[in-house]
C-alpha cells in the first residue's frame, strides 16, 4: 500500500508501512546512520499526519514482515482478537486520543495490552509528545512479585548495581552493602559480570546468596551473564534467583546476542524449577535498547524505536519480574545527546507499560555523548512521574567496570524526598528494622558490615 500527505505544495509519499513509521519517527542519530530517517522535519510531520490517519487494523494486513523471523511470528501468535476489539476500530490518531481520554483507566489499558501489537503502540507512541507518554504510562500499573513487589503506584524500586572489574568477590559485596546501607537495592541486587564462565557465575551467585541471606534481606539477586551460562550453573545447583538475558526485535539480532527463543524457553522451565521462589513469583529478567538490531545489521529497515518495542514481545512471553531499557548505554551513534535519550527513555517506558511489562529505565550516558548528569536529574525525575517500576544506581552515578555514568544511590533518595516515591513494602520495612534511612540512627560501616560476613571461598 502506498501512503501519501500533503504538506502546503509539497506532497510525499511512504511506499510501505514500514518506511511511514521510520519517517514519523522523532529524529535520532540511528535512523540518520541507517538512512531511514526522513529528510527533514516537514516530512517528519507530513509522516506523522499520514500516520494518525491509518487504521490500527492495517498493522495486521500489512504486517511487518520479516522471512522466516521467529520474533515476527510471536508476536502474531500473541495478539488477542478479543483485546483488540475494544480499540478495533480506531486510527493511530484514534487510539492516541483514547490513550489520553480522562475516563479510561489503567484497567482499561491493562485490557487492551494483548491486543495491540508492538507496532501499533510504536506508532501511536511516534505521535506522542512528551507530555503524553508520562501521563498514559503514569496510569498504567504493572506489579510484579517474588520476595518484593515491584511496580505498586506511588513507589519506586530501585537496582543496586555492584559491579567490579575483576568479578572479586570482596569487591561486589562492598558495593553491594554501600547501595544498602543506602536503601538501595529492592528491585533486585544485580551484578553485570566482567567474565562469563560457569564456576564464576556460580561463585558471584553464591557470593549475593550470602549477603542476601545472612542480611535476611527481602530481594533477590542476579548475576547478568548469559543465559546459556545461567543454564549450566543451575545444573550444578547454583543459587540464581533470576535469570537474565539481553532480548531484541528480530531473530537475526537474538542470534547477535547468541541467544533463541527456545534458549529462552528452557531457562525460564529450569529457573522455575529451582523451587527457590513462592508460586506465581516472575523470575526472569530482561535487558532491551534502542539501537541494539541496528548495531547488528539485524534492523531489516525499520527504525530502531520499532525495533525495541519489537524486543518487548519476547521479554513479555516470559512474565518477566524486571525488564530495562538501557536507554543511553548504547551510545551516541544511536542516541546523540540529553534530548534524544529522553525522549527514547519516555518512548520506551510507555510502550514497554502499554505491553503490559514491568518497565525500568537505566538512566544512564556514556562518555562520548552529548548529555551529563543534569540531563539524567531531568530523565529521572520525569520518568517517576511517569511511574517507572525500577531505576539502576551505582556508587557515585560511576559505574567502574562497564565505564559509563549512571544514577547514584543518592538519586534514589532525591525522589524518595522530593516525589515522596518510597521502595517496595517488604524492603521498606526492612529499612526500618535495620534503621537505615532513619534520623539518628547509627549505621555500622560499610568495611564493619563487611566484616560481618560470611562470604564463599573464591
Amino acid at each position: 500500500m502506498i501512503y501519501r500527505a500533503d504538506i502546503g505544495s509539497q506532497r510525499f509519499t511512504w511506499p510501505s508501512l514500514k518506511q511511514l513509521l521510520a519517517h514519523a519517527s522523532p529524529a535520532r542519530t540511528g535512523d540518520a546512520l541507517a538512512g531511514l530517517s526522513a529528510s527533514g522535519p516537514v516530512e517528519r510531520i507530513a509522516a506523522q499526519h499520514c500516520l494518525a490517519d491509518v487504521p490500527l487494523k492495517a498493522f495486521l494486513d500489512d504486517i511487518l514482515e520479516v522471512d522466516g523471523d521467529d520474533v515476527t511470528a510471536l508476536i502474531m501468535d500473541q495478539h488477542d482478537p478479543a483485546a483488540f476489539a475494544v480499540i478495533s476500530s480506531l486510527t493511530v490518531g484514534g487510539l492516541r486520543d483514547w490513550l489520553l481520554d480522562g475516563s479510561v483507566t489503567g484497567d482499561d489499558l491493562a485490557g487492551i495490552a494483548w491486543g495491540l501489537t508492538p507496532e501499533m503502540v510504536a506508532a501511536v507512541s511516534k505521535i506522542m509528545r512528551a507530555q503524553d507518554l508520562i501521563a498514559v504510562a503514569a496510569k498504567i500499573e504493572v506489579v510484579t512479585k517474588f520476595r518484593s513487589t515491584i511496580g505498586l503506584r506511588g513507589r519506586l524500586s530501585t537496582r543496586n548495581q555492584p559491579n567490579h572489574p575483576a568479578d572479586d568477590s570482596r569487591g561486589i559485596a562492598l558495593s553491594a552493602i554501600d547501595g544498602l546501607l543506602m536503601g538501595t537495592g529492592d528491585a533486585v541486587i544485580g551484578v553485570n559480570p566482567a567474565t562469563d564462565t560457569v564456576p564464576d557465575y556460580i561463585r558471584i551467585c553464591e557470593v549475593l546468596e550470602a549477603i542476601r541471606t545472612q542480611l535476611d534481606i527481602p530481594t533477590q539477586h542476579c548475576l547478568l551473564g548469559h543465559v546459556s551460562t545461567a543454564i549450566k550453573a543451575m545444573e550444578h545447583n547454583a543459587p540464581v534467583d533470576l535469570v537474565f538475558q539481553s532480548v531484541a526485535g528480530s531473530t537475526k539480532a537474538n542470534a547477535g546476542f547468541g541467544v533463541t527463543l527456545p534458549m529462552l524457553d528452557e531457562a525460564f522451565d529450569a529457573v522455575h524449577s529451582l523451587n527457590r521462589a513462592p508460586a506465581g513469583s516472575n523470575l526472569m529478567y530482561f535487558e532491551t535498547g534502542q539501537g541494539a538490531a541496528l548495531s547488528a545489521d539485524a534492523h531489516h529497515d525499520m527504525d530502531q524505536q520499532t525495533m525495541e518495542t519489537r524486543a518487548y514481545a519476547v521479554a513479555r512471553q516470559y512474565k518477566p519480574l524486571l525488564v530495562n531499557t538501557v536507554v543511553g548505554f548504547i551510545g551516541p551513534e544511536y542516541l546523540a545527546d540529553g534530548k534524544q535519550i529522553i525522549r527514547a527513555a519516555l518512548e520506551d517506558h510507555f510502550c514497554g507499560k502499554l505491553l503490559g511489562l514491568p518497565m525500568g529505565v537505566d538512566v544512564c550516558y556514556t562518555n562520548h555523548s552529548y548529555a551529563d548528569q543534569e540531563d539524567m536529574d531531568v530523565l529521572l525525575t520525569v520518568l517517576s512521574a511517569a511511574g517507572v517500576s525500577f531505576v539502576i544506581t551505582v556508587p557515585g552515578s560511576d559505574d567502574i567496570m562497564l565505564n559509563y555514568q549512571t544514577l547514584s544511590h543518592h538519586d534514589a533518595h532525591f525522589i524518595r524526598d522530593t516525589l515522596h516515591r518510597p521502595p517496595a513494602p517488604e524492603f521498606e520495612a526492612w529499612m526500618a528494622r535495620m534503621g537505615i534511612g532513619t534520623p539518628d540512627v547509627a549505621l555500622p560501616s560499610i568495611e564493619g558490615a563487611l566484616g560481618q560476613l560470611r562470604l564463599p571461598a573464591a
